[in-house]
């Protein structure tokens, strides 16, 4: 089955390295045989394969086949920022975060270090056959490409931001990086997803049918994938849940066949978004075929190469549905056997079927994983990311002040640096250790003061619990189990707290029962904070139930009322998969107001207020009942009220503060670009997110992330959620006034920019041009640039506002000046129309190069920068 059913090692220890050694006969076979060519070697496996056999190797959970000495191989992985869902490695700032560095070269950079690890982790814990497991392998379901067009959706966190361009040249960069350069194979194979037209809402994922305009389709949606396909070499694409123009996208022929194997002559395999190949059949989906075997058939024939079945949705496709297929003639053996063409190749280009250790990776050992030096690439990038959107000159500190108030819930939230699709932080730095870190001779007060979306919460403390109705013994009955559905024998004792400790890769789930005492009267809040399913039950009623589908970490909690010395039966039930470190009970107590952050403020010489966001509030598919939230989604951009209320106390202290904003999507934070002197946009910054915001705070550098997003006033300054229509979105087709604009960030010293040339003041059709400007840091520090080009067709319909077509991030010294320089080719100077064919035409294009782009507002004074201009000549219709 493509289901999978996942048994984690409850030793956790690393399976053997060496693989059973070949039989003759096999071993000498020809796919076996490295003088051969991939393609030759890929046709000689599948034309021995049986038809079940095929079947099966064309899901995730491919099974291996002895007989033909192919070890088994799950292609499930994920790499967004990091290898994920793999026990520790290096967690490095999620994927809008690394956006905002603006910095394509560090972004490589990046890729290479995930790819080495995504190595060792490969051959640290190889099947003896030689195959790989759940999340162990070399095929990388990363990047996510998808543009984000609308602040709201969860997962936007994964994106590189809302420009075409910048998405494209970060995504290429980054699947440089997990790829290699070696042409005689492959580190590791990336994956651009989810394609196509796919950003939202979360919760009809499943069920939405997309009609984007041609336009749009072509001047927003796909050019990130084209690029990627064209100019990265992606080696693997990943078709979506939803439909567009009323086919399911994993049945696509538009998208699949006529875009991404004529027009861009992609070589690769096509796998689809897990669940999504189910999606083209099911009933409660979008039910584009009425049975499995019509739907898969469909997929394939479409273009469709792997099925990544949904095990926590049941939403998997058998292999007896593509027996079935191809027995009734729906679906030609050939179009089946291309498919197998496809994975063997790239499986092979990984060196899956060469001698171990050999070729060009084969050297990476278990011990390159989750290293120093791999640290220091994350801390690099996450100082990289930080953008300084606010400063009225309270940063940097002047000298390291005595006494600092650290409030708020993300000050010391492992949550907030890693977002989702993470990996496990051996050790993790949150802002407020980052800050102990630097200022070791501070007075430093900590208080949450509030949660992220309610009231402050802690664990529940061991001297609340008892046993037994007398409390005679303290603490709670834990009983644990060896899978994820608290069933079979278990393995009871007592402990102290209902909490966990989760030191193994492994599946395992557990109950604790017990008594409660409450402290005092009123209303209390229960959760269980875990990466998975959790359940609390208190004097035998439901107080909150996630349970959910076991990979969507929530915050969820339930209330209920209490009463002080009373004593209530409890029980906590909770699973959890693969290492995720400490799970506890969680309460916030009535009394939980705020008083004593405002307390600290008030005591302190300076205030570090650290809000936000979390992966708890913002994702995939969540359960989530709290105001300005659904389903992962957002339903308000402003930050929750619950933290703007105690930001507001704070600052009324008088005390000067500094807010560091953890998030992976806009918000709307006006009050405080008002009234605060000092605002850090911080996104979720990985592992080191800690020390690169104390270090931005003590002027150990200078910021120079830039917003990868707009920052709207409001929510409703924007077009309906489920709207895909791009006008009124995004910088290049917004025309109201914003509060911080895609593009902004700010510095610790100035730059200023002229001379601005061109290689001619006209352009042929179809010929590049040159743009060139010095810049010159005026400033009194080092710092970098992050020197960016716009394009403006003036006069032309439909033509974007202005669009992103260069950038380059540039280290100048204290009075240093550069030439910097752009090339735009054919495609940077065309435009769209309403059919969707991308053209050049005669006109005028007018550039802007600056640290910005060329906007003001009351508050927020313009990037600088400078202008010139060029005429095109002649006409040109270019290619999809």
């Amino acid at each position: 089955m493509f289901s999978m059913l996942v048994s984690l090692s409850a030793s956790g220890q690393a399976m053997a390295q060496a693989t059973q050694p070949l039989p003759a006969a096999v071993a000498n076979l020809p796919y076996r045989n490295t003088q051969l060519s991939v393609e030759q070697r890929a046709a000689d496996l599948v034309r021995r394969m049986t038809l079940e056999e095929k079947a099966h190797q064309v899901g995730h959970t491919a099974p291996a086949i002895p007989r033909l000495g192919v070890p088994q191989y799950n292609w499930w992985n994920e790499g967004l920022h990091g290898v994920a869902r793999a026990g520790f490695a290096t967690v490095f700032p999620q994927a809008i975060g690394m956006a905002a560095s603006w910095d394509a070269p560090l972004m490589q950079k990046v890729g290479d270090v995930v790819s080495t690890e995504f190595r060792a982790k490969y051959v640290e814990r190889l099947h003896p056959d030689g195959g790989a497991e759940f999340y162990r392998g070399l095929t990388v379901w990363s990047p996510n490409i998808n543009i984000f067009r609308d602040p709201r959706w969860g997962r936007g966190q994964e994106t590189y931001g809302e420009d075409p361009h910048l998405t494209s040249q970060i995504g290429i960069s980054y699947i440089r990086g997990l790829q290699g350069s070696n042409p005689n194979g492959f580190k590791t194979i990336a994956t651009s997803k989810h394609f196509a037209v796919h950003s939202g809402p979360e919760s009809n994922r499943h069920k939405e049918d997309v009609h984007p305009s041609a336009f749009d389709l072509e001047d927003t949606y796909l050019p990130a994938f084209r690029a990627t396909v064209i100019d990265g070499k992606v080696q693997s694409v990943m078709c979506v849940y939803n439909a567009v123009y009323g086919v399911p996208g994993c049945a696509s022929s538009l998208l699949m066949t006529d875009y991404l194997r004529t027009a861009w002559n992609f070589p690769g395999y096509v796998v689809s978004d897990c669940g999504a190949a189910a999606n083209i059949f099911r009933p409660d989906s979008l039910h584009y075929t009425k049975t499995a075997e019509e739907g898969v058939a469909v997929g394939f024939k479409a273009g469709m190469d792997l099925i990544c079945g949904d095990y926590r949705n049941n939403m998997s496709t058998e292999p007896e549905h593509i027996e079935a297929a191809v027995k009734s003639g729906l679906l030609p053996q050939a179009v089946l056997d291309q498919a197998l063409q496809r994975l063997f190749e790239a499986r092979i280009r990984l060196g899956m079927f060469d001698p171990p250790g050999s070729g060009p990776y084969g050297q990476i050992t278990a011990a390159q994983n989750n290293t120093p030096e791999h640290a220091a690439v994350s801390l690099q990038m996450a100082k990289a990311s930080m953008t300084l959107l606010k400063n009225d000159g309270l940063l940097p500190f002047k000298g390291a002040p005595r006494r600092i108030a650290v409030i708020g819930p993300n000050a010391d939230s492992v949550d907030a640096l890693i977002g989702n699709y993470y990996g496990t932080p051996t050790n993790p730095v949150t802002v407020l250790a980052g800050l102990k870190a630097r200022f070791p001779n501070a007075e430093i007060v900590h208080v949450e003061g509030t949660g992220l979306v309610g009231p402050a919460s802690a664990p529940v403390p061991d001297a609340a619990f008892c046993v037994d109705a007398a409390c005679t013994t303290k603490g709670l009955k834990q009983e644990t189990f060896g899978n994820v559905k608290l069933e079979g024998a278990a393995e009871a004792r007592t402990s102290a707290n209902a909490a966990f400790d989760w030191t193994g890769d492994r599946e395992s789930s557990a109950r604790w029962t017990g008594y409660i005492t409450a402290p005092e009267t009123g209303e209390y809040r229960f959760r269980f904070a875990s990466d998975n399913g959790y359940r609390v039950f208190i004097d035998n009623k439901p107080v909150v139930e996630e349970w959910g589908v076991g990979d969507a970490p929530s915050i969820l909690d339930g209330g209920v009322r209490l009463e002080a010395g009373k004593r209530y039966p409890i029980r906590v039930e909770g699973f959890q998969r693969g290492v995720k470190g400490r799970q506890r009970l969680i309460w916030s107590l009535p009394s939980n107001n705020g008083d004593d952050a405002v307390a600290a403020a008030r005591n302190a010489d300076v205030v570090v207020f650290v809000g936000g966001l979390s992966a708890r509030v913002e994702g995939e598919e969540m359960k989530l009942e709290v105001p300005g939230f659904a389903g992962g989604d957002r339903t308000s951009l402003d930050l929750p009220a619950p933290q703007q209320q105690l930001l507001q106390r704070v600052h009324a202290t008088g005390k000067p503060t500094v807010l560091v904003l953890m998030n992976g999507s806009a918000l709307s934070v006006n009050w405080a670009d008002a009234n605060v002197p000092a605002i850090v946009e911080a996104w979720y910054p990985g592992q080191e997110g800690g020390h690169a915001v104390a270090q931005l705070l003590a002027g150990d550098y200078s910021p120079a992330g830039r917003l990868p997003v707009t920052f709207y006033k409001s929510a409703d300054q924007l077009p309906a959620f489920s709207d895909y229509k791009m006008a009124g979105r995004t910088y290049r087709y917004f025309n109201g006034e914003v509060l911080y604009p895609f593009g902004h960030g700010l510095s610790y010293t100035k730059f200023s920019y002229a001379n601005p040339k061109v290689s001619s003041a006209r352009v042929a059709a179809g010929q590049p041009v040159t743009v060139s400007v010095n810049v010159t840091n005026n400033g009194a520090i080092d710092g970098d640039e992050v020197v960016q080009l716009y394009t403006t067709h003036p006069g032309k319909a439909g033509a974007a506002v202005r669009s992103l077509h260069g950038f380059q991030r540039v280290s100048l010294k204290k009075g240093e000046t550069r030439t910097v320089q752009f090339t735009l080719d054919e495609r940077a100077l065309s435009t769209v129309d309403e059919k969707g064919v991308r053209r050049i035409d005669p006109g005028q294009v007018q550039i802007w190069v600056g640290g910005g782009q060329p906007v003001a507002r009351q508050g927020l004074a313009q990037a600088p920068g400078v202008r010139t201009q060029f005429q095109l000549t002649g006409s040109k219709t270019l290619p999809k």
